[in-house]
């Protein structure tokens, strides 16, 4: 395996039928980091890591797992390479087991049985019954352990905890921090934004077939905005907020009763100024997909202004 970065894509384009798929992509995934690729569906995420896995030709532009053409080197690039689909569909007549067994024997390199065991034991993966029994997270511990078995140093990952349930995906997530720190790379594609914040080092956004803004974990909490809903025993005006830093009205109810307010940062300022005010009821919740892109783009973006978000 050569120094190469684990992934180098540039200018790369594909299109289907003369229709938008992915426009000009450029980013490098740094040996060791967990990189997530965040987007909503039909961003073009997928078809990204289609083209990675040479599943996908290239319209134009060209990457690069390890020094390796994704395209014409694709056999060899997916030794290296631990991949889980965001549609997992797996051979339902076979047993969890058997399966396992299956993909096993399309690897050159022997599976090691102490991590295999490790492995089992972790994600409480069901062997005996028939897959088609199996339910939708127990399908998706399956192909995660299918994966993770020969301990690649590349692991691709496109919605991997779709299926599971929230303590599942709490020990998931945590092995991926492990795996990453045992020096692996893995390319983490998501739309659930709270996840990627939770373990990524770095975050590619990606909107519309195009990349939107590369940036640090710390950087996207610090610019994406949380709602937050207040309900109050009596109207308050709005303007009460004016003035605080970080903090926005949205929205305000008819009666003047509920306000809702995007918060970026500036939390004891804010409390501070509530503690005035008749609040009865207060809904913080976490922060989502399109708070991220509403910093970074809008619709009239030129690609000008794209680009520099980018760089």
């Amino acid at each position: 395996m050569s120094s190469s970065p684990p992934i180098l894509v540039e200018r790369l384009t594909r299109t289907y039928d003369g229709q938008r798929g992915i426009t000009d992509l450029t980013f490098t995934v740094q040996s060791g980091e967990i990189f997530g690729f965040l987007g909503p569906n039909g961003a073009g995420k997928t078809t990204t890591i289609r083209v990675l896995l040479g599943f996908l030709r290239p319209t134009s532009g060209h990457a690069q797992i390890f020094g390796l053409d994704c395209w014409n080197r694709s056999t060899t690039v997916k030794e290296y390479v631990g991949y889980v689909p965001g549609d997992v569909r797996l051979w339902e007549n076979m047993t969890g087991a058997q399966f396992l067994q299956f993909m096993a024997a399309f690897r050159s390199s022997r599976l090691d049985p102490t991590r295999q065991r490790m492995l089992l034991e972790r994600f409480r993966v069901e062997l005996d019954r028939r897959i088609k029994h199996l339910s939708r997270g127990n399908r998706q511990k399956l192909a995660l352990v299918q994966a993770l078995l020969h301990d690649p140093p590349l692991l691709i990952l496109d919605e991997p905890t779709s299926g599971l349930d929230p303590l599942m995906q709490h020990e998931f997530l945590s092995f991926l921090r492990e795996e990453r720190d045992r020096g692996k790379t893995i390319f983490l594609s998501s739309h659930q934004l709270p996840e990627v914040e939770r373990v990524a080092d770095r975050v590619a956004i990606i909107r519309e077939g195009r990349l939107v803004a590369i940036l640090t974990v710390d950087e996207l909490k610090r610019r994406r905005t949380r709602p937050m809903e207040l309900t109050f025993a009596h109207p308050v005006d709005p303007q009460r907020f004016d003035g605080l830093p970080g903090v926005r009205v949205l929205a305000v109810s008819d009666d003047g009763r509920r306000i809702e307010l995007g918060i970026q940062d500036n939390l004891p300022a804010l409390f501070h100024r509530l503690a005035d005010l008749p609040v009865v009821d207060m809904v913080y919740a976490p922060p989502d997909l399109e708070s991220a892109f509403l910093a970074y783009y809008q619709a009239e973006t030129t690609p000008a202004a794209r680009e520099e978000a980018v760089s």
